[in-house]
C-alpha cells in the first residue's frame, strides 16, 4: 500500500508540473511496476500486453463511433434546431428561454455525449437569444453551463462507456441505469431556475408566444435527431443490438441526417474526421495508461489494503460511500472530470464491490459527482469553456450564477445514494 500512494504522490507532483495526464500515469505505472517486482522485462510484458489488448478489444470500438456520431451532429446545425424546438414551448415563460436552453442541452448531450462540447455548441447558440430578451448574464451562461454537465450522463455518454471499460460493468446496464437520473437532473436545473426568478424577477424576462404552428415545425426539424436518439438507445435497451452495433448506426445515421440538412462539404467532412480521430486518440491514450497505472496499484495491494482497513474501521458502509464521495468533491476542485475518474476509479471500485454495493449504481452516482465539478470552482471545466466562447463574460459571473444549479447537482446526488432505486429501475427491466 505504502507503495501506491507514493506512486500517487510522484503522479499528483507531475500533474502539477504540467505533465500531461497520459504520459504522467504511463510513467509512474511503469516504473512502479518494475519497481515492485525487479524484472525489467516483466514490465515491459505487462506494458505490451495492455497496449495490445487494448487496441485488440472490439467493444472499444464503441468510443469513435458515438464520437463521429456526436461530430456529425455538432456539425448539422440540429443544436439550433433542439433550441427553437424547446424555446417554441418555453421561452414565453418567465426565464422560459434558459429552461429551453437545460432541455435543449440535454436532447444535444443525448446524441452527442460530451458535456465540453455540449456547452460551447449551446453557449454560441442561446447565449445570444436569451441576451436579445434581457436576460442577466449570470443566469444565461450558468444555465448553459449546468446544462452541459448533463453530456456525460445522458446516454449515448462516453464517461459510461470508460467507466464500464475500467471496471467491466455492462456498457447496456450503464446506459439503462444513465436515463432516469439525466432526465431528473433536466428537472432539478429547472427548478434552479424557478428559484434564480423567484429571488430576481427580472433576470429572465418572458419571450413572445410562438404560435402553434411554428411550434408544430419546429419539432418536424428535430424529427430526424429524436428518431436517431430512440433508435440508437432504444435498441440498446431492448437487446436489439449491442452498444457497439447501436454505435455504428449512430454514426451512419447522424452522417445521413448531416446529408439531409446539407452541412456536409468536403471541408466540413474532413473536420469531422480529424476531430474525431484526435479526440479518440487523446482518450485511447489516458485510457491505456489508466489501465497500466491501475496494474501498478493492484500489484502493490492498495485496493485490497483499502478494504481491509475499512473493514477494520468497523463503520457502516454507507459512510464509506459518503467518505468516497467527499473525496471526489475535493478533486473536482483542481482536476478535471476524465482525469478524476481514470485515477479514482480504479482505487474505489474494488472497495465498493467488496462492500457489496452494485458497480452500476456506483458508476451513476460518479459521474454525478463528476458532473457536480464540472461547474466547480476553481476548475469547472465547463466554466471556463463557456468563458472561451463568451470572453466578454467574466468567470466570476459565471461562476456566482452556477451555485443554484451546483445545489440541484448535489441534491441529485443524494437521491440517487438514499434511493438507489432511481438508477437501478431501469436497469433491472432488462432482464
Amino acid at each position: 500500500m505504502t507503495e501506491a500512494l507514493y506512486g500517487f504522490a510522484v503522479l499528483l507532483i507531475l500533474v502539477f508540473l504540467r505533465v500531461p495526464l497520459a504520459f504522467a500515469m504511463g510513467i509512474v505505472g511503469f516504473a512502479g511496476f518494475y519497481l515492485l517486482t525487479g524484472n525489467w522485462n516483466a514490465a515491459e510484458a505487462m506494458a505490451a500486453r495492455r497496449v495490445v489488448d487494448t487496441a485488440m478489444d472490439y467493444g472499444l470500438s464503441v468510443i469513435p463511433l458515438f464520437i463521429l456520431m456526436g461530430n456529425f451532429v455538432s456539425h448539422a446545425g440540429l443544436s439550433d434546431a433542439l433550441f427553437r424546438a424547446s424555446n417554441g414551448f418555453l421561452g414565453h415563460r418567465k426565464g422560459g428561454q434558459a429552461m429551453a436552453t437545460i432541455v435543449a442541452c440535454g436532447g444535444f448531450s443525448a446524441i452527442c455525449g460530451s458535456s465540453l462540447a455540449t456547452c460551447a455548441t449551446m453557449g454560441r447558440v442561446a447565449m445570444p437569444q436569451m441576451r436579445k430578451y434581457g436576460y442577466k448574464d449570470s443566469l444565461a451562461a450558468a444555465s448553459i453551463a449546468a446544462g452541459g454537465t448533463l453530456g456525460i450522463l445522458i446516454p449515448p455518454s462516453v464517461m459510461l462507456v470508460i467507466y464500464g471499460i475500467l471496471t467491466e460493468t455492462s456498457i447496456r446496464e450503464l446506459f439503462a441505469a444513465g436515463f432516469i437520473p439525466g432526465i431528473l437532473g433536466i428537472f432539478l436545473y429547472i427548478g434552479a431556475i424557478k428559484w434564480v426568478l423567484w429571488r430576481d424577477p427580472s433576470a429572465g424576462p418572458a419571450a413572445e408566444k410562438v404560435p402553434w404552428p411554428e411550434r408544430i415545425q419546429a419539432l418536424k426539424s428535430v424529427g430526424s435527431t429524436l428518431a436517431l436518439f430512440v433508435l440508437v438507445i432504444g435498441g440498446i435497451y431492448l437487446g436489439v443490438f449491442t452498444p457497439t452495433e447501436a454505435a455504428g448506426i449512430g454514426a451512419m445515421g447522424a452522417f445521413l441526417i448531416a446529408l439531409m440538412h446539407r452541412a456536409l462539404t468536403p471541408t466540413v467532412l474532413m473536420n469531422v474526421l480529424m476531430d474525431t480521430v484526435r479526440t479518440t486518440a487523446m482518450l485511447f491514450a489516458v485510457v491505456l495508461t489508466a489501465l497500466i497505472f491501475a496494474n501498478f496499484i493492484n500489484r502493490a495491494g492498495l485496493p485490497g489494503d483499502l478494504l481491509a482497513l475499512v473493514n477494520g474501521l468497523n463503520v457502516a458502509p454507507f459512510v464509506v460511500i459518503l467518505v468516497i464521495i467527499a473525496i471526489y468533491v475535493v478533486l473536482g476542485c483542481v482536476f478535471e472530470s476524465m482525469s478524476m475518474l481514470l485515477l479514482t476509479v480504479p482505487v474505489f471500485f474494488p472497495v465498493v464491490a467488496g462492500l457489496g454495493y452494485d458497480l452500476v449504481w456506483f458508476g451513476i452516482l460518479v459521474v454525478i459527482v463528476i458532473e457536480i465539478s464540472l461547474i466547480t470552482p476553481p476548475v469547472g471545466m465547463n466554466v471556463f469553456v463557456l468563458r472561451a466562447v463568451l470572453p466578454d463574460v467574466s468567470t466570476g459571473t459565471i461562476f456566482r450564477g452556477v451555485t443554484p444549479f451546483w445545489v440541484a447537482g448535489t441534491i441529485r446526488a443524494l437521491l440517487v445514494l438514499i434511493f438507489p432505486a432511481i438508477v437501478l429501475f431501469l436497469p433491472r427491466l432488462l432482464y
